[in-house]
C-alpha cells in the first residue's frame, strides 16, 4: 500500500504538478497571427457573437468543453474534506473527458456558505460552457443542486455520481439478470445504501422495468418502510410497505444486491440467503460490501460485480460519462434526459455481448479472453467502441426525444 501511495503522489507531482493543461488550436507565431487571435481581430467575433449568442459554437471553444464542478462535500468514499482537497479527482475527470471522449474540460472548484450559492456560481459561469459535469457533491443537497441547475442553464448538467452510477449499474445489471435467467420485472432488489448513487441507480432499474414494490432499500436506521416519519424526500420514493426491519429479514430470498455504502456490511451468511442464482453488485470503494473471494466461496452460482478494477465485472463511471456528453454535445442537446440515460443503458448493454477485439485485449496483459458471461457483464473501459457506440446512442436519442438543437448525426 505505501508503494501505491508514493506511487500516487509521484504521478501527480511529476514531471509537472497536476494532470492537464492548456493546449493552443490556432497559430501564434507572427504579428499577424495575434492581430488576428487577439487585438483587432478578435472584435470581428465578439460583435457575430453579441448578435448571435449561438454563434460561440463557430467561434469559440464552447461546443467541446465540459466543466467539471464540486463543493467538495463528497470526494470519493473520503467524504466532506472541503472544495481544494477534491481538485486531484476533478483534474482526474478532466484528463478521463480529453482521453476517451476529446472533450476539453475545466475543473472548477466552489466554496459557498449555503446550496443557493453554490447553484448561483454555477448559473452564472454555466454559458462559458458546452455542459456542466457535477461531482463529489453529498445527498441530498445534490439532488436540489442539480434539478435547479437544470432548470435554469442553457447546457447539459448531469450528476455523474448519481446517472453515471445508475447508468453502467442498470447495464450491467440487466446482463447480469438474463445470465441468471431472470426478469427484471419479478426480481427482488437489495440496496444497501441510500445516497445520491442509490437513490439514483435505483429510479434507473425502476425504468428499466423493475417494481418499485420489489425494491427494499437501507439506510443506517435499516429498511425505508412507509411507516418511518424521518424519510426525505428522495428516500421516501422508495419506502416499501412492509414488516421487515434488517438487511438479514430483506435478503432472504432476494434475487439482487446492490451495494453502495461500505466495506465489509454484507457478510457470507447474508449472501447464503439469497434466492438461487443471485446478482450481487458490492460497488463500495476501494473495499466493497463483501470481498468477491468470500461471496464465490459460498456461492458458486453467484454474478459478482465491484467498483474495482482488479476484480471482473468493474461497474466503472468511466464506461458511461464521457459518452454521454460527447453525444449532447455533437448534437447541442439541451438537457441529459431520461431518454439519452436509457439509450446509453442499453448501448453499454449490447457491447458486453459482442466480440472482443484484440485490442482491448491487449490493454488487460493479465486476460486471456473475454466473452459474455458471468465474468463480463459490462465492457472495459479501455474498449475503443464505447465512443462510437454509446455516443451515437445518445445523440440519436437527443434527437428524436427533441432535445437536440442540431438534427445531424454526427459521423462517429
Amino acid at each position: 500500500m505505501s508503494d501505491i501511495r508514493q506511487q500516487a503522489l509521484d504521478y501527480h507531482e511529476f514531471p509537472v504538478p497536476g494532470k492537464t493543461a492548456v493546449c493552443l488550436t490556432k497559430p501564434a507565431q507572427t504579428s499577424h497571427d495575434l492581430a488576428l487571435a487577439y487585438s483587432p481581430g478578435v472584435a470581428e467575433p465578439v460583435r457575430e457573437i453579441a448578435a448571435n449568442p449561438d454563434d460561440a459554437y463557430r467561434y469559440t471553444n464552447k461546443g467541446n468543453t465540459v466543466a467539471v464542478i464540486t463543493n467538495g462535500t463528497a470526494i470519493l468514499g473520503l467524504g466532506n474534506l472541503g472544495p481544494l482537497a477534491s481538485k486531484p479527482v476533478m483534474e482526474g475527470k478532466s484528463l478521463l473527458f480529453k482521453h476517451f471522449a476529446n472533450i476539453d474540460s475545466t475543473d472548477i472548484q466552489v466554496k459557498h456558505l449555503t446550496t443557493e450559492s453554490f447553484i448561483n456560481t454555477v448559473e452564472a459561469i454555466a454559458d462559458t460552457f458546452g455542459g456542466i459535469n457535477l461531482e463529489d457533491i453529498k445527498a441530498p443537497e445534490c439532488f436540489e443542486i442539480e434539478r435547479e441547475l437544470i432548470a435554469r442553464c442553457n447546457v447539459p448538467v448531469f450528476h455523474d455520481d448519481q446517472h453515471g452510477t445508475a447508468i453502467v449499474t442498470a447495464a450491467g445489471m440487466i446482463n447480469a439478470l438474463e445470465i441468471q435467467n431472470k426478469k427484471i420485472e419479478t426480481a427482488i432488489f437489495v440496496c444497501l445504501g441510500a445516497g445520491a448513487a442509490a437513490i439514483a441507480c435505483m429510479s434507473m432499474l425502476v425504468k428499466c422495468g423493475a417494481l418499485r414494490e420489489n425494491i427494499y432499500m437501507l439506510d443506517r436506521q435499516g429498511v425505508i418502510h412507509t411507516r418511518r416519519d424521518d424519510l426525505n424526500e428522495y428516500k421516501a420514493l422508495f419506502a416499501n410497505n412492509t414488516d421487515k426491519r434488517t438487511l438479514q429479514d430483506v435478503i432472504k430470498d432476494a434475487d439482487v444486491f446492490l451495494g453502495v455504502s461500505g466495506a465489509d456490511l454484507l457478510t457470507g451468511e447474508d449472501i447464503a440467503l439469497m434466492a438461487p442464482n443471485p446478482v450481487v453488485f458490492a460497488c463500495s470503494n476501494p473495499d466493497p460490501e463483501i470481498k468477491p473471494e468470500l461471496a464465490h466461496a459460498i456461492r458458486k452460482d453467484l454474478i459478482m460485480g465491484t467498483g474495482r478494477s482488479d476484480y471482473p465485472n468493474q461497474v466503472n463511471n468511466v464506461l458511461c460519462f464521457p459518452f454521454i456528453f460527447r453525444g449532447a454535445l455533437d448534437v447541442r442537446a439541451s438537457c441529459i434526459n431520461d431518454e439519452m440515460k436509457l439509450a446509453a443503458v442499453y448501448a453499454i448493454a449490447k457491447l458486453a455481448k459482442e466480440s472482443v477485439p484484440d485490442s482491448v485485449l491487449a490493454a488487460y496483459p493479465n486476460v486471456s479472453s473475454l466473452s459474455f458471461g458471468a465474468e463480463y457483464v459490462l465492457p472495459k473501459p479501455m474498449d475503443p467502441r464505447l465512443l462510437p457506440n454509446v455516443a451515437r446512442a445518445v445523440a440519436q436519442a437527443a434527437i428524436d426525444s427533441g432535445v437536440a438543437r442540431l438534427t445531424n448525426m454526427p459521423n462517429y
